[in-house]
């Protein structure tokens, strides 16, 4: 497990990279739907802040509660590693349907660029 610093800084630039895309976006591209790129970005910083603040988890047993420290530090491990797991799987679901909603929002002609850049 990486520590919990990197963990929140990765989240803080992959939120701000996906955040810059769509203002990008917003004023790069002609008949993009302004309204709705702005409650993308607002999504992108509540998911940030949502997941900044949740990376902190807590074993809600102490060592008294195990016949050994062996088993006490292998329960943690096992349950710690599940927990990052799980968070890592909820926000990867989130940042995407965060990117399917902004490539809903582009024109067609905007798409076939992006493909023929893309292949190119």
């Amino acid at each position: 497990m990486a520590s919990k610093r990197n963990l929140k800084k990765q989240i803080r630039y992959i939120c701000g990279e996906i955040a810059v895309e769509c203002i990008l976006a917003r004023e790069c591209v002609k008949d993009i739907d302004v309204a709705k790129m702005n409650e993308i970005v607002i999504k992108v910083a509540d998911l940030q802040e949502k997941s900044v603040r949740n990376v902190s988890f807590a074993f809600d047993k102490v060592p008294h509660d195990f016949e050994s420290r062996a088993l006490y530090n292998k329960a943690a491990a096992k349950y710690f590693k599940n927990a990052y797991k799980v968070f890592y799987v909820e926000f990867n679901k989130h940042i995407q349907e965060i990117v399917k909603e902004m490539n809903a929002l582009l024109p067609m002609q905007q798409r076939e660029i992006n493909k023929e850049i893309a292949t190119a």
